[in-house]
């Protein structure tokens, strides 16, 4: 597509089909020509690094200022999607700080406008995942406390679950980061977002604490004195299959830890069997389309059953915890076999016609010690003096 200012594609094909005959041969070119084309390509090319500075130096502008020339809350918007595509690159996510685009971004975490700082924090998000480096560049400028901020108090609970997907990269593989998560009274916070509305806020709050819980066992200590388990036993019995699961998820953490609580756990032993049976009354309704969908629920239940009680779960009785077909994933497609069974049988054959003579020529194996090595002999003697 092009458009005012915007790349002439048409015109660039038309010159290609034009200095093209369809034969694969060369033409010389003009110097206008070629002058022409050479300011085409180079129209396309994007400096990266060029345009992220361009970006850095809108983000630095006061916010007023932008609004005196007429940049509006979705201009920004869409200059902050341009941005979170290019530092997809880690290379040049990790460039962004270098150029002094780290602390303008951070900042747009406090813009006035609720989409924007929803949409700086997904840009954070994108710069730190799986990025040691950017990860520690954005712990050295603060940015958990930024996100911190937003993911607690902000007003608007978009902004908040996006703080939280940023904060849950930022200290995924990250020792210093998941310690200052825990200092800042991160958990308390996960609490509190438990107990939200917003399906897609507790989804992502289940699967951080499961993380946590996963990576470091001892706290399920802090997790159980926070009353989390009872949380997460009515988060279990959602309507939302992910609720459901991500909550499941993080009961079995609980319930698999050695350091006691699992046996706090029995403190609430009655509502959690009661838990568990309702859960498996409903798989046990479910359509044979809804049992493939809950296999991991499945799995999940009868896991938390065995952990708590020390026996499986009536899901294995019924056949509901492994399905047919689920036990072991289908054969890899056979393409080579029509090129080597024929030689392979032929081999096989001629193995068993060898195998068959040698059995006709051995004598019969018997069992037992069998006669003395001069035994033979002495019997081919003796017959030879009664039949002279």
């Amino acid at each position: 597509m092009s458009g005012a200012g915007g790349p002439n594609w048409e015109g660039l094909f038309k010159w290609s089909v034009a200095h093209s005959d369809g034969t694969g041969s060369t033409r010389n070119l003009s110097e206008e020509d070629r002058r022409w084309f050479m300011e085409a390509m180079q129209a396309q090319t994007v400096d990266v690094i060029k345009r992220m500075k361009e970006i850095m130096l809108v983000m630095q502008t006061p916010e007023q200022v932008l609004e005196s020339q007429g940049v509006t809350a979705g201009d920004i918007e869409d200059m902050l999607d341009e941005l979170q595509e290019h530092v997809e690159s880690i290379d040049m996510a990790n460039d962004l700080h270098s150029i002094g685009g780290l602390l303008p971004l951070l900042n747009y975490l406090k813009n006035s406008h609720v989409n924007i700082r929803a949409k700086a924090a997904d840009v954070v998000m994108t710069i730190v995942q799986n990025n040691p480096r950017s990860q520690q560049l954005v712990m050295e400028a603060n940015g958990l406390e930024y996100l911190l901020s937003n993911f607690t108090s902000d007003s608007d609970v978009t902004v908040r679950t996006k703080a939280l997907g940023a904060i849950s990269s930022l200290i995924r593989h990250n020792k210093p980061g998941i310690t200052a998560f825990r200092l800042a009274n991160g958990y308390a916070a996960l609490k509190d977002a438990l107990s939200s509305d917003n399906l897609r806020f507790q989804r992502k709050a289940l699967n951080l604490i499961h993380y946590l819980l996963h990576e470091n066992g001892s706290d399920c200590n802090i997790v159980n004195e926070l009353g989390f388990p009872r949380i997460m036993m009515h988060l279990a019995a959602s309507d939302d299959a992910d609720v459901r699961e991500a909550a499941l998820r993080g009961l079995l953490e609980l319930a698999r830890d050695k350091d006691g609580t699992s046996s706090r756990l029995a403190e609430d032993d009655e509502k959690l069997k009661q838990l568990l049976q309702d859960r498996i009354n409903g798989i046990s309704l479910m359509s044979p389309d809804d049992l493939g969908a809950a296999r991991e629920e499945r799995q999940l239940v009868d896991s938390i059953w065995n952990a708590c009680y020390n026996e499986p779960s009536s899901l294995r009785e019924k056949g509901l915890l492994v399905l047919p077909g689920e036990d072991a994933p289908p054969p890899p497609p056979d393409v080579a076999s029509r090129h080597f069974e024929p030689p392979l049988r032929a081999w096989a054959a001629a193995d068993a016609n060898k195998g068959s003579d040698a059995q006709k020529s051995k004598p019969p194996l018997l069992l037992g010690p069998g006669p003395p090595p001069d035994a033979a002999p002495r019997e081919e003697n003796a017959d030879a003096r009664r039949n002279p």
